[in-house]
């Protein structure tokens, strides 16, 4: 029988695995509690003794259920855009009726006062653990380097890497970095709020990135940068939803003024090794 103390919602999402697995890692994996929606889905993800727990944020009796005899959880945002701020709501509610003694929550860089448009329901969520009277950390996360890398095989079938970012300079990290952080943040943090501002400790432009795409490809990738509306247009015209699309343009216009920048290189430190360089994630993306 295993008594977890560490739960992770959203644990079968790619970050949620990664952070599983780094806590199994650093506390021993019964002492961890992998929460899904659905738990026949999420065989093999985790290793093995990690418990697997139904818990959906729809259903907060539910998920209260899921967390009794957590002590930590890590709160992994939602990814319905749009319904998060309820949804987290659902589970700050349903992790004080557990008995859940702190919340680790994974927000957006300098979320009080992002003007990315993902940014609002991030500080709506912050605003519901400060209500809450629960002790919390806040792992302000920098844009994912796979938000790029993402975009590789388009880029490669039409030969340019396209967006709306400009010159702005992106400090961004593998995902793995961030996951490392959320584990050790969730371990070792005691004080009643504490705010983690994350990001890579480098920054480039996508023109950088695309010529680094370019070299390790030997193909001719520009980067070709466009006007926010026909940004979100060419997304659309990919095949992603409207809405989405709006965001992604927004996040890269935004980049452009320098909201995804970040020099403090607390990431790096929380974490106890440089973040991963965007030039090995690109290499790991090729790599398939």
């Amino acid at each position: 029988m295993s008594n977890p103390r560490y739960a992770v919602t959203g644990a079968n999402g790619q970050l949620g695995r990664l952070v599983v697995a780094a806590l199994a890692t650093r506390v021993g994996a019964t002492a961890v509690a992998a929460i899904v929606r659905d738990p026949a889905k999420a065989a093999g993800l985790f290793p093995e003794g990690v418990a697997v727990r139904k818990g959906d944020y729809d259903q907060p009796q539910e998920l209260a259920t899921a967390l009794a005899g957590i002590e930590r959880l890590l709160l992994i945002s939602s990814n319905t855009v749009g319904q998060r701020t309820p949804q987290h709501r659902n589970a700050i509610a349903a992790a004080r009726q557990a008995g859940v003694s702190r919340i680790a929550y994974t927000s957006l860089l300098r979320a009080d006062i992002s003007p990315l448009g993902l940014a609002a329901e991030h500080r709506e969520t912050e605003a519901a653990l400060a209500e809450s009277g629960l002790p919390y950390s806040l792992l302000r996360n920098g844009w994912y380097t796979e938000n790029y890398t993402a975009s590789i095989p388009p880029a490669l079938a039409h030969g340019a890497f396209i967006g709306s970012a400009g010159q702005g300079r992106i400090a961004s990290a593998a995902r793995i970095d961030y996951a490392e952080a959320a584990a050790v943040a969730l371990i070792t943090d005691e004080a009643p709020r504490v705010v983690h501002e994350l990001a890579g400790d480098a920054s480039y432009s996508l023109a950088e990135f695309a010529a680094e795409l370019t070299r390790q490809t030997s193909k001719t990738i520009p980067y070709v940068d466009m006007p926010e509306a026909a940004y979100a247009a060419a997304l659309v015209g990919a095949g992603l939803p409207e809405g989405f699309a709006a965001l992604i343009a927004d996040s890269d216009a935004a980049a452009a003024k320098g909201a995804l920048d970040d020099q403090t290189r607390t990431l790096s430190r929380l974490i106890g090794r440089p973040t991963t360089p965007f030039a090995t994630t690109i290499t790991d993306a090729l790599r398939g």
